[in-house]
């Protein structure tokens, strides 16, 4: 058994994952992942409107099982090796909290009031918030608070959310003592920090998803929030001034929290911080160097040394914060608000006559339809990549919009919708599946276009994440579109060991995050190379994809 491990801790949209990291060689030695039983049952949210919410117990529930789980998987010793904790988080995903700094949910008369539960990153109800704030910011003749966020603010962060729910519900209004991010809350949770002042919070999620700069002192000002709604007011007072960056301590893990995951009280924990950033150092971030993290959605990290970045302000982009991915560095994010979401919607269209029909079948039992349902979900991607790939570029005739659920970068809009144009009687569902992926494809040479009329030079790009490992025709299409190569990280786990090198530094057992890297770092599996040819009729088709949106997008904002 190596002498010091640490465990990154990767909650996700729809798991928890806990890796062990060996903090000498990077080896990932034990994992586990736990699904949160309530969100998959669908429980607390309602997509016709948008709305994505989790239960604080799913996250208490699934870290409990997924870090005994994982260390079981080593032996009975395995608990006493690691010296630190590190946490990543979707984002932004706050959640309402009383005095002690504990989620309104875990309390008996909020347990199943959604507006008192962590409000997931892809939740959209806060729209009407997001375009107030961003009024206010642009014509109230103060400072523009949305400066180092793009200058769009996003119905996915955390003040559109906050305003949202202290509107719709006076009960958890009232109840209310401060709020805190997913990301800020777990640690908390594990050291103990009873009460939201104590809370050490994360300068990534704060810098890119609350306007916090240290040029304004903090938040956003007491004024400008006033200005927004009244609601607000003194709400500044009661989250923070002071953030810390993803290499400081949060704390040290007390007892009552060892004694359950079976760890050793007062190993080092980590301040949290989001998915995306700390997947981008897992993957192997350097100065030049785009990370895409290609799930459910895309998140395209980069990071530039001050010198570079200086004063220049970044134009239509998810933010710009000094330390948020590596310490010393300006972090830059960027993302597409559906990426894998677009094929899974697809797959469920084509499914729909499965679940539909064969319930209803007098031809086949129950066991049977279940078999086959899930046997048509398990294989209709695979079989719609493989035929897709048969097809030639501009083959389709189609040019599709990626924005099923609104635009993230460039310049954040949730309430645009998604196009699908030229379909004839002769369009087949894997054309239809190719346009599809090409329009994603689309979205993130849209993100890269952005970065570099911005004058942020990109010298390669890292792809991580499920699709990143498992869809070859994705891969390929976007390494044609984009016209660059793609590496595919040598980890499937880059979260959470980003997370674990987070870790290693907290617990001193690295001096800084880059020699964690250097040290811990896996390296890269596999490059997808672009085809000369196909990159060139891509150029042309992306022209039609950008005319068409510009077209349409007045029109897409009304529907």
């Amino acid at each position: 058994m190596p002498d010091k491990l640490t465990l990154g801790l990767d909650f996700g949209t729809d798991s928890v994952r806990a890796v062990v990291v060996d903090t000498a060689t990077g080896e990932e030695l034990a994992d586990e992942v736990c699904e949160y039983p309530r969100w998959a049952a669908g429980r607390y949210c309602a997509p016709e409107k948008n709305e994505f919410r989790q239960h604080p117990l799913d996250h208490i529930e699934g870290l409990e099982e997924a870090v005994r789980s994982a260390l079981s998987r080593l032996g009975p010793a395995a608990g006493g090796q690691v010296v630190g904790i590190g946490i990543d988080t979707t984002g932004s995903t706050p959640c309402a909290v009383d005095r002690q700094g504990r989620p309104l949910a875990l309390s008996e008369e909020f347990r199943d009031n959604p507006n008192a539960m962590f409000i997931l990153w892809k939740d959209h109800t806060a729209l009407r918030e997001a375009e107030e704030i961003n009024q206010v910011a642009q014509n109230w003749g103060g400072t523009d608070f949305t400066e180092y966020e793009g200058g769009v603010y996003s119905a996915e962060w955390f003040w559109a959310k906050l305003l949202h729910v202290l509107r719709e519900d006076p009960a958890v209004r009232e109840a209310t003592a401060s709020w805190v991010e997913h990301c800020d809350w777990l640690p908390a949770l594990l050291t103990g920090a009873a009460g939201p002042g104590r809370i050490r919070r994360s300068r990534c999620a704060a810098g890119h998803k609350a306007m916090w700069h240290q040029a304004w002192g903090g938040l956003p000002s007491e004024e400008f929030l006033v200005r927004v709604d009244p609601l607000l007011r003194g709400m500044r007072e009661r989250l923070y001034a002071e953030t810390w960056t993803a290499d400081q301590r949060a704390g040290f893990l007390q007892p009552p929290w060892a004694d359950r995951l079976e760890l050793r009280p007062g190993i080092a924990v980590a301040v949290g911080a989001l998915d995306a950033h700390v997947c981008a150092v897992g993957g192997g971030i350097t100065p030049g160097t785009m990370v895409k993290i290609m799930g459910t959605s895309t998140c395209d990290i980069m990071v530039a040394p001050k010198e570079v970045i200086g004063r220049k302000l970044i134009a239509g982009i998810s933010g710009q914060v000094d330390g948020s991915v590596l310490p010393g560095m300006i972090g830059l994010e960027a993302g597409q608000s559906a990426f894998g979401d677009v094929y899974a919607w697809f797959r469920e269209l084509l499914a729909w006559s499965c679940k539909a029909v064969l319930p209803r079948s007098a031809v086949v039992d129950g066991d049977t339809v279940a078999a086959l349902q899930r046997e048509v979900e398990e294989r209709l991607l695979p079989l719609l990549s493989e035929e897709a790939g048969k097809i030639r570029p501009e083959e389709t005739g189609l040019v599709a919009l990626d924005w099923l659920n609104g635009r993230r970068t460039p310049y954040a809009d949730q309430r645009l919708k998604g196009v699908i144009a030229g379909l004839t009687l002769g369009t087949s569902a894997p054309k239809l599946f190719r346009a599809l992926v090409e329009a994603t494809a689309f979205g993130s040479k849209a993100i890269v276009g952005q970065f570099l009329h911005e004058g942020v030079g990109i010298e390669r790009i890292i792809a991580l994440g499920g699709i990143a490992r498992k869809n070859e025709l994705v891969m390929q299409i976007t390494a044609d579109v984009l016209d660059m190569p793609l590496m595919i990280s040598a980890t499937d786990q880059a979260c959470a060991v980003g997370a674990a090198m987070f870790a290693a530094v907290a617990a001193g057992v690295h001096d800084n995050i880059e020699i964690a890297q250097k040290v811990m770092g896996r390296g890269f599996s596999k490059v997808y190379r672009q085809n000369p040819e196909a990159s060139q009729i891509y150029k042309h088709v992306y022209r039609e994809y950008l005319a068409l949106g510009k077209k349409l997008e007045k029109q897409l904002r009304r529907w």
